[in-house]
C-alpha cells in the first residue's frame, strides 16, 4: 500500500471511493463540489492524502484548510472532513494511516491544529489518535409560529454583498478585542461560504448594517430555520432582528437556531448544549485554553458540516 498526497488528476478516483463507501445520500459527490471545498476555498487548498494499491485509489483523507485568529495571532488550521475507505479494502487501518500521515505533514509545514465535529461512530477513532473533546456546541433555540407565513420562502440573496464590506471590517476589529478564537471573514469568504455554495442554498439578506445567512433544515417532525451567520453593527441589531423574522415567517419553520455569540437577543428561547461535540487536535500549538469552549466565539456556519 502506498500513501501519498493527492493532486487534481486524482479527483475522479477520489470521488469513486467516496461514492462506493458513503453513497450519495449524505452529500453531493461531484467534481464541482470537490473543487468548491478543497480547491476554491479562500483559506487555501486542502491537504488531501490517498491510499493506493496496484495504482488504484482505495482510501482518501481530506483536511480542509481554515483560519482562526485570536487578537493579532492567526492560526493555520484544518477541518477534518471527507474520509473514506473502499468497502473492498476495509479493515486495513487505512483511515488511521492516512490521518497520521496528514498530521505528520501538517507538523512539518507549520500548521497549528485540527478541529472537527465527528459523529458518534467516528469520534472514538479520533480520540484514539489524540483528539480531545472540547464540548458540545452551545446553540440558542426559539420557538416560531409556522402559520405566520407572509410569502413564499425562497433561498435567494437580498441586497448587495459588497455593501457589507465596511461592516466586516468593523466586525473584524471588534472580534480582535475579545481575546477569543474567531474565524476572520471578508467578502471573498462570504461569497464562497454562502453565496456560491453548491452544497446548500442559503437565504441571504445583507446591507451596510448586517449580513444574515440561513436555511431551512428538515427534521423528522418539524422544520428548523438555522441562522448560520449573523453579523451586524451595534446600531443595526434591531434592523437585523426584523430581517431574521422576515425570513423565519416566510420559511414556515417551527424552530429557529442561532449561535449565542451572534449578539441578537430574543425575548423567548433557551440556550444549551444542543450542538455536536467539537473536537480538537494540536499540531504545532500549545494552547490548553482551546479545550475550553468559552475561548471560542463562533457562528453555526463556522462549525456546521458542509
Amino acid at each position: 500500500m502506498q500513501i501519498r498526497e493527492a493532486d487534481h488528476s486524482d479527483i475522479p478516483g477520489i470521488l469513486s471511493v467516496l461514492k462506493a463507501s458513503l453513497g450519495e445520500t449524505s452529500s453531493k459527490k461531484t467534481e464541482e463540489v470537490w473543487r468548491y471545498k478543497h480547491i476554491e476555498n479562500p483559506f487555501g487548498e486542502s491537504l488531501v492524502l490517498v491510499a493506493e494499491e496496484e495504482n488504484k485509489i482505495i482510501g482518501v483523507r481530506a483536511f480542509m484548510r481554515w483560519k482562526w485568529q485570536r487578537e493579532e495571532e492567526v492560526y493555520s488550521a484544518f477541518r477534518a472532513v471527507d474520509t473514506a475507505t473502499h468497502p473492498g479494502h476495509q479493515g486495513k487501518g487505512i483511515f488511521k494511516k492516512l490521518t497520521l500521515k496528514a498530521l505528520e505533514l501538517g507538523k512539518e509545514r507549520g500548521d497549528h491544529f485540527v478541529f472537527n465535529t465527528p459523529n458518534s461512530q467516528s469520534k472514538p477513532g479520533y480520540l484514539k489518535m489524540g483528539w480531545k473533546e472540547v464540548a458540545k456546541l452551545k446553540i440558542e433555540l426559539r420557538a416560531l409560529n409556522p402559520f405566520k407565513k407572509n410569502k413564499q420562502f425562497t433561498n435567494q440573496v437580498q441586497g448587495k454583498i459588497n455593501s457589507s464590506e465596511n461592516l466586516l471590517n468593523l466586525f473584524f476589529e471588534k472580534q480582535k478585542k475579545t481575546n477569543q478564537l474567531f474565524t476572520p471573514k471578508n467578502i471573498s469568504y462570504l461569497n464562497w461560504r454562502y453565496i456560491n455554495n453548491p452544497l446548500q442554498d442559503y437565504a441571504v439578506i445583507c446591507n451596510k448594517e448586517y449580513f444574515i445567512a440561513g436555511y431551512v433544515k428538515k427534521r423528522n417532525k418539524f422544520k428548523e430555520f438555522r441562522l448560520s451567520e449573523v453579523i451586524c453593527t451595534t446600531n443595526g441589531k434591531k434592523e437585523a432582528k426584523t430581517a431574521i423574522f422576515q425570513l423565519t415567517k416566510a420559511s414556515g419553520a417551527q424552530v429557529l437556531s442561532i449561535a449565542p455569540a451572534s449578539g441578537i437577543q430574543f425575548k423567548t428561547g433557551i440556550a444549551g448544549d444542543f450542538g455536536p461535540v467539537l473536537t480538537y487536535k494540536a499540531i504545532n500549538l500549545h494552547a490548553p485554553k482551546l479545550l475550553n469552549l468559552e475561548n471560542w466565539t463562533y457562528s453555526l456556519g463556522d462549525l456546521e458540516l458542509f
